[in-house]
């Protein structure tokens, strides 16, 4: 029950953080955060995409560097090939810093 209202809270924080980063380029819709199974879901709003895309995250890791944390994408899946495919380029296997809040709830 702690997990699901942190997990909450959390992807409402995230939400508002990821549509300040793509606000050139659409809108989050949804963002679920399940800490404990180590998935998360976002529903974006695209320019030019007709409907919505769906990013799932099967698999994530949390990794800290000192004071540090980071989070690497195991592995997604995406309702567009094109984004799947520069996921899959750019995303998937890296480390990206978590700001300071995300990594206090992660």
């Amino acid at each position: 029950m702690f997990n699901a209202a942190k997990d909450l809270l959390t992807s409402k924080a995230a939400r508002t953080y990821a549509n300040n980063l793509i606000a050139r380029y659409g809108r989050v819709e949804e963002l679920n955060i399940d800490s404990r199974n180590r998935k998360l879901r976002v529903v974006a709003q695209l320019e030019g995409e007709p409907a919505a895309v769906t990013l799932d995250v099967d698999s994530y890791q949390i990794h800290s560097e000192g004071s540090k944390r980071f989070v690497e994408i195991e592995s997604c899946r995406c309702s567009r090939k094109w984004l799947q495919t520069l996921l899959n380029d750019k995303v998937v296997g890296r480390r990206f810093e978590l700001p300071p809040w995300a990594a206090a709830a992660l």
